[in-house]
């Protein structure tokens, strides 16, 4: 009985003890102070302090911090598990402290009771009473208009705009011309080919033979009009047709065929805008002068200098 008396207050289950003490054990009513939680058990057992799982240890001493365990390894395969537990009181008075739980296994240890005393803040009866500072205006800021939904989320806002512009401009640039920016796009031929290869599949259609004679017009000049812009630089395709043969008599290149140019232009102007009907030939004759319009200005082929030089020696 001597010897047990003598030991500290510390509970031991099996090979795990639990023992608690306080930083102090006077504390100022509203004031903190630290419980020292120090838990020595074996490595491959798991353990729970129940008494931390609610806020309070009792109706008069809170837990305003819980804190977090911290494992220190031991010899002999043990561990020591060290856990601070921040208390506070607002009433004065002496309290004692329940034991704390701790669960290991189907054992369940109790550490020692400490008590706990809080000390009433002292007031100074005969003292000068302080008023409160008066409140500060606060200066008034243009940014004080707008809601906290928009200026605390600025940045969602702003990502928002910037996926509308975005949207706006790939509708308008490619899903309203029918393009797909994610398809491989091909190589285009040059503006020679794609004439030629346009026009002889527009006289395998058989428009004119089968009463379409101003979609077969449209067709020709729209082909004469995409190769104009792609060979000579010339906008052709937001032109008129007088605008687009004053253009082409001011190109050198081009001059050289106005006359086949512009007898194609001319008849389809009286077809698409006067529904003035054209004879087999005049049809004929037109997609023969779209032929040697686009053959008269096909661009020279470059000669390669190493022939040139041959062709000298």
């Amino acid at each position: 009985m001597l010897v047990a008396l003598l030991l500290p207050a510390t509970s031991w289950a099996g090979n795990t003890s639990i023992t608690v003490k306080l930083d102090s054990t006077h504390l100022l009513m509203g004031k903190t102070t630290t419980l020292h939680v120090d838990i020595t058990q074996d490595r491959n057992v798991n353990g729970l302090l129940l008494n931390v799982l609610d806020d309070t240890l009792n109706s008069m001493v809170e837990i305003a911090d819980k804190g977090k365990a911290d494992t220190t390894s031991l010899d002999n395969n043990r561990l020591q598990i060290k856990r601070d537990i921040v208390l506070q009181a607002f009433d004065p008075g002496t309290y004692q402290l329940p034991a704390l739980l701790y669960v290991v296994g189907n054992d369940t240890l109790r550490s020692n009771r400490l008590t706990l005393t809080v000390d009433s803040i002292k007031v100074d009866q005969n003292g000068k009473i302080k008023d409160y500072k008066p409140a500060a205006e606060v200066p008034f800021k243009l940014l004080d208009l707008i809601p906290d939904f928009i200026s605390n989320w600025w940045w969602a806002w702003l990502l928002a705009l910037a996926l509308i512009a975005f949207g706006a401009y790939a509708y308008n640039k490619w899903y309203k011309k029918g393009l797909n920016p994610l398809k491989p796009v091909k190589k285009r031929l040059p503006p020679y080919e794609e004439a030629i290869q346009a026009l002889n599949k527009l006289k395998s259609r058989n428009l004119w033979q089968n009463g379409q004679e101003k979609e077969y017009y449209t067709e020709l000049t729209d082909i004469l009009r995409v190769y104009i812009d792609r060979r000579f630089g010339i906008n052709a395709v937001e032109m008129t047709s007088s605008q687009i043969m004053e253009k082409i008599r001011q190109n050198k290149e081009a001059h050289i065929a106005n006359d086949q140019l512009n007898n194609v232009l001319e008849i389809a102007d009286f077809v698409k805008f006067a529904n003035m009907h054209t004879l087999a030939d005049d049809n004929e004759i037109s997609f023969q002068r779209a032929i040697n319009f686009v053959e008269q200005t096909r661009p020279m082929p470059v000669a390669d200098e190493n022939q040139g030089k041959e062709a000298q020696q």
